[in-house]
């Protein structure tokens, strides 16, 4: 599923097109969505202008002159930009049409994604109202972490994975973070020390960040909107390395399951 720097690489792939651009068009042709499409979608924002498109944890916020749309990527979707004459895939579910000529098109052949219009603050919205901080921002650190874990036995790892605990730090960059911060990912919340807190706080930044930077991670059905891959599976030290030296230790890296989710780590860098 797209994770945080996979939804920002959209983000930033599609802004610069669709900012102050006006939506002549809404084309659904699926609104089986993972939610159904409201049918009216259409004769809602069809006239009105794009004034930003943001993103708040994993969803993708695209505002109007009068509410806002909010996107889900879904476990295979992509949103990318296109001439609006641009030939349908088998997948394409909706397009909004621009005034440029051009379209923002989805595609997504599980049809997880989702599509929800609402007028006020989009973060009031049910599937934004109760997460936590972002990841890159002041609001997530050491202090905040601590003070939640406090007398948990959940793992760290499921820990850092409640988008109530803090948004978009999924299964992928979990695994990631917890190597470059030198904590097993079994261990007890409420048992880590500030100390461990803090590398965590400065592994979940660095890895979303140098993911970001390289156009986030393609295992398999990821593009961005320019229709490329991310490449940062290149610099992955732990996930899907199950049985491969470690990058640092040359220890075989070891593979378990914790909430139904794939786990990586070195059993010698992490303690």
């Amino acid at each position: 599923m797209p994770e945080l720097p996979e939804v920002e690489t959209t983000r930033r792939g599609i802004r610069s097109a669709l900012v102050g651009r006006r939506i002549d068009a809404f084309d659904l042709r699926e609104p089986r969505l993972r939610w159904p499409v409201a049918p009216q979608l259409a004769r809602e924002i069809t006239g009105q202008r794009i004034t930003d498109v943001r993103r708040r944890a994993k969803y993708l916020l695209i505002d109007l002159e009068r509410g806002s749309l909010i996107a889900h990527l879904g476990m295979s979707g992509s949103l990318r930009v296109m001439p609006g004459r641009a030939p349908r895939m088998l997948h394409d579910h909706y397009d909004l049409v621009l005034d440029s000529g051009q379209c923002l098109r989805f595609n997504d052949p599980r049809r997880f994604g989702s599509l929800h219009w609402v007028t006020g603050d989009p973060e009031a919205h049910p599937l934004l109202a109760d997460l936590g901080p972002e990841p890159l921002e002041p609001a997530f650190d050491a202090d905040h972490l601590a003070r939640l874990a406090r007398g948990r036995k959940v793992a760290v790892k499921l820990f850092l994975m409640d988008q109530r605990v803090v948004v978009g730090v999924g299964n992928i960059y979990a695994s990631e973070a917890l190597f470059r911060a030198g904590v097993r990912p079994r261990r007890a919340a409420g048992r880590l020390r500030r100390a461990d807190w803090t590398r965590i706080v400065e592994a979940v930044r660095a890895v979303l960040a140098d993911a970001i930077a390289e156009g986030g991670t393609t295992l398999r059905d990821y593009v961005s909107a320019d229709g490329t891959p991310g490449y940062f599976r290149q610099q992955l030290y732990v996930y899907e390395r199950a049985g491969e030296p470690c990058r640092r230790c040359a220890t075989p890296i070891r593979h378990l399951v914790q909430g139904q989710r794939s786990t990586y780590f070195c059993p010698t860098c992490q303690k």
